[in-house]
């Protein structure tokens, strides 16, 4: 199965990496990776409006924190630049290659 790649201006190929979820245990909601996501991927959303049932491991989650956590808003919007990874300081998110 061959995975979605690009060329870069200089002529390497490039593999994109797609955002496919966040760990919203370990989310501080500092809103970097919305500020320098070039589409509209993600959403800042209060912690208390979560579902806990989508939380994979709910036993870590402190839902007792205050504040906000960011929210996969539009998967389909990714280009798959991983720019949002760089700034995270808890690496939250996760990314993969998309099948072609």
């Amino acid at each position: 199965m061959s995975i979605v790649t690009g060329v870069t201006r200089g002529g390497k190929e490039w593999t994109p990496a797609f955002v496919t979820k966040i760990n919203q245990n370990n989310c501080i909601g500092c809103g970097r990776c919305y500020k320098v996501c070039p589409r509209d991927v993600f959403e800042l959303i209060d912690r208390d409006d979560l579902d806990l049932d989508d939380i994979e491991d709910d036993d870590d989650f402190d839902d007792e924190a205050p504040g906000m956590v960011m929210n996969l808003k539009d998967l389909l919007d990714c280009i798959g630049c991983q720019a949002c990874s760089r700034v995270c300081p808890k690496n939250c998110l996760s990314h993969q290659p998309q099948p072609a």
